[in-house]
């Protein structure tokens, strides 16, 4: 399933912990999970979407973003049903 952690920013980034956050989002990457992230450049935060089995897992894995796991964000977790041309947008679903 498709999930996205909405960070939300608590306490000044570092750039130790930036880097340690973009080695998260690479595992994510080289697992295959990773499928969109970035800043958001008009609030103060960004997000973070990626495959999970269930929840459970989403947020094991979004606790164990570097960002989240020391307390510099606060997150949200969702779950996305992807709407695209293999599932007419969802429409009569």
């Amino acid at each position: 399933m498709t999930y996205i952690y909405l960070m939300n920013n608590v306490k000044p980034l570092n750039k130790e912990l930036i880097k340690s956050h973009v080695d998260h989002l690479k595992e994510l990457k080289n697992q295959g999970r990773l499928v969109f992230c970035g800043p958001f450049t008009d609030y103060p935060g960004g997000m973070v979407i990626f495959l999970a089995e269930d929840l459970a897992e989403a947020t094991k894995i979004a606790k164990s973003d570097p960002f989240i796991a020391s307390g510099y964000k606060s997150f949200e977790i969702r779950t996305l049903e992807p709407a695209n041309d293999d599932n007419n947008y969802l429409l009569g679903v």
